[in-house]
């Protein structure tokens, strides 16, 4: 399932290369036209195989998964950083994290999914070499343990240039409560205000350009951070995919512990899609009132 703004995703990909054949009766030097493209096709793979993935981990209180989650992504092609933001963990998340081969940043109190997510681009920016392209960013989710791997198939729409946002879609999981309240609640936002039905609007699983990020920030609140990003990339004009993906996390039950998780999301993605709301109301009304000055006119 795809969505862009402008241009359809196939246009994006490029085509291949001119060949000789290609060269239709009234082209001056068809041989020169194919080395130039060849060149630039050789230009492009190089960039292609120097471009890296960094893995961000938001985590709270995943000491028990949080080594089997970072070893399994440390085998993601292209990924050559790992690194755990810890927030506020009252267990030893870091420790774990850090002897199993991950970058740790911690926060010293619990700041909500967003504010790991910010932090762990803004350390993977300070990575970053001047003369290389941007790591492309793949945040996942701390209780992945060995299936992380399997989020490799979000990386190649990203690299190879087809989307700039692509979602992983997680089968059912067992043991998984709620009746899907807060995911209805979440899509029908997102469709209303992009014209995209998304199937899983709350997939944490998520790799995007350093571009699409830094253009949705500052990221919605909490759990509300996954709608907001798509409602904001989408109304920008970036391309979103969703991509099938074999996971398996720790799901919230229907235990009292489960619907508390399921209200605070539900609270966090109301308050992410009325800000969206107002603004774009807001932006609305400022260009009934103040519309697009004419350039002055000059008199001779």
């Amino acid at each position: 399932m795809t969505r862009k703004g402008g241009q359809a995703a196939d246009e994006q990909a490029g085509t291949a290369a001119p060949t000789l054949a290609d060269a239709g009766p009234g082209t001056a030097n068809p041989s020169a036209a194919a080395r130039k493209a060849a060149a630039e096709e050789r230009k492009a793979a190089a960039q292609r195989a120097r471009q890296r993935v960094a893995v961000i981990i938001p985590a709270k209180d995943e000491s028990r998964r949080i080594a089997a989650t970072v070893r399994s992504a440390r085998a993601i092609p292209h990924v050559d950083l790992v690194l755990v933001v810890d927030d506020g963990s009252e267990d030893n998340t870091q420790h774990v994290a850090r002897e199993a081969g991950a970058v740790v940043v911690r926060h010293s109190h619990n700041r909500g999914k967003a504010a790991a997510m910010e932090t762990g681009a803004a350390v993977v920016a300070m990575r970053d070499a001047p003369d290389r392209q941007p790591r492309i960013l793949l945040f996942i989710d701390g209780d992945l343990g060995e299936t992380a791997v399997n989020t490799a198939p979000l990386v190649p729409p990203v690299f190879e240039g087809h989307a700039d946002l692509a979602i992983a879609l997680i089968p059912p999981q067992p043991g998984a409560g709620g009746r899907g309240i807060v995911v209805g609640t979440a899509r029908r936002a997102i469709s209303a205000m992009t014209g995209w039905t998304p199937t899983q609007p709350l997939s944490g699983m998520r790799c995007l350009t350093r571009a699409a990020f830094e253009a949705a920030t500052p990221l919605a609140h909490g759990w509300g951070v996954e709608t907001g990003m798509t409602i904001d990339l989408l109304r920008r004009g970036f391309r979103v995919v969703e991509v099938p993906c074999d996971l398996k996390h720790r799901p919230s039950g229907s235990d009292l512990k489960g619907q508390l998780h399921r209200a605070a999301q539900y609270r966090d993605v109301v308050l992410a899609v009325n800000a969206r709301r107002v603004r774009r109301a807001a932006g609305a009304v400022k260009r009934t009132v103040a519309p697009a000055q004419k350039p002055p006119q000059t008199h001779r």
